[in-house]
């Protein structure tokens, strides 16, 4: 077994993986973490999968850059999605990241989060009501996918009849993040940024003409910004009504959706979850943790540094593997098993330090309403068919997942 784990390590490379990676990827974390930790691919980049160094890359944002101009430029060329991606959050250093931010945690404030949950909880008893009167569900299409977007439509007050491109449109644009992106999945992306963006300047023209309740219309108080006078500027206003679909979209549906999937494979935690429905707290916190729905992050060395022993000279891109931290058995006892009370779990799957998740206050509020109002409604659910999984390895989730009601 050691000497197995040890060619799986030495043989890894993240732009040749196999079937059995997209499966299950986590023996091949295991192997890299146990055997070569921080891993040099055959193209020049770093692997990192160990917790500590993890924390330590994104505590330190003056040794790891998150911009991403300078990888993205031949990844991308002059295209939209080089420009959607160099303008977004996720992908600045302070002072522009720290900027941005603070305008959109202003509007995804804890009162704002907090007015949502009356919404949310009739957003989703619809949907149960909708499974419920079919008498099945595709788990994905009919339930997880279509939380998100209505929270994200109604943050940007996007009108329900234009809410039909949204889902595709994320998907393309977050499809071409993946380490290897095929020229189909690039003109995708391509398009889906320039037809997003064609839609949200007219959108954006409409709020400024009648501006909506800042309190709730997450838009119009990005137009309208800080009482200081801070604005965002026109292009980065509109890729980060993007960013925040995309970011608030994919991994949503994929806690949902993983969530329920990892409940039903694990009945005896199934079953604790029913016994006390106070334990959802705990238990959207392990779905997290078991199954990250962001399983990795980048940076670049702006100098030279040392990281686990190994020394990384300036410009070298480091991939940060979420997946395999979450289950480092340094930081997490018994780490491959699934428990829904586990505490403490301090995982990454929100990353840590500057560039922690702006959002994840109102993804754990729909992961908690989604997940424990579905077990109520249907406690004897069950996949009963081959879940399809979305084939990504950077967004770990599912296309979709045939479900009985019971």
């Amino acid at each position: 077994m050691n000497a197995d784990a040890k060619e799986l390590a030495a043989s890894f490379d993240l732009e040749r993986l196999t079937p059995e990676f997209y499966d299950n990827p986590y023996p091949t974390y295991r192997a890299l973490r146990e055997n070569e930790p921080v891993k040099r691919l055959p193209n020049g980049t770093v692997f990192l999968t160990r917790y500590d160094d993890l924390v330590t890359t994104y505590k330190n944002t003056k040794s790891f850059s998150s911009d991403k101009k300078r990888e993205f430029a031949p990844k991308y060329g002059d295209t939209p999605l080089y420009e959607h991606h160099t303008t977004s959050l996720v992908f600045n250093d302070p002072p522009a990241h720290t900027r941005v931010r603070r305008l959109i945690m202003g509007a995804l404030s804890p009162r704002a989060i907090a007015n949502m949950e009356g919404d949310l909880i009739k957003l989703v008893d619809g949907l149960l009501d909708a499974i419920a009167a079919k008498g099945h569900c595709e788990l994905i299409e009919d339930f997880a996918a279509s939380i998100p977007i209505e929270v994200i439509g109604n943050l940007l007050d996007v009108s329900h009849d234009e809410r039909g491109p949204l889902r595709d449109w994320s998907l393309a644009i977050l499809g071409a993040l993946e380490p290897v992106v095929s020229p189909d999945a690039a003109a995708r992306g391509n398009k889906a940024v320039t037809d997003f963006l064609g839609y949200l300047e007219t959108l954006v023209a409409q709020r400024r003409a009648k501006p909506g309740n800042p309190d709730r219309d997450v838009l119009t108080r990005l137009i309208q910004g800080e009482d200081n006078g801070e604005r965002l500027t026109e292009k980065e206003l509109l890729h980060n009504c993007i960013f925040l679909l995309n970011a608030g979209h994919e991994t949503t549906t994929n806690l949902i959706g993983n969530g329920l999937v990892a409940l039903h494979r694990h009945p005896d935690q199934k079953q604790c979850l029913i016994d006390d429905p106070n334990l959802i707290k705990t238990a959207v916190e392990e779905v997290l943790r078991y199954e990250s729905s962001n399983q990795l992050g980048n940076r670049m060395t702006t100098e030279r540094v040392e990281l686990g022993g190994v020394v990384l000279e300036a410009g070298t891109s480091v991939t940060l593997c979420i997946g395999a931290a979450n289950r480092d058995p340094a930081q997490f006892p018994d780490p491959e098993r699934f428990d829904v009370a586990r505490t403490p779990n301090r995982h990454l799957a929100f990353a840590t330090g500057a560039h922690q998740c702006a959002g994840m206050a109102l993804a754990r509020l729909e992961g908690a309403i989604a997940i424990s109002r579905f077990l109520a409604r249907f406690p004897d659910y069950a996949v009963n068919g081959q879940p399809i999984r979305g084939g990504r390895v950077r967004f770990r989730g599912f296309l979709s997942v045939p479900c009985a009601i019971g």
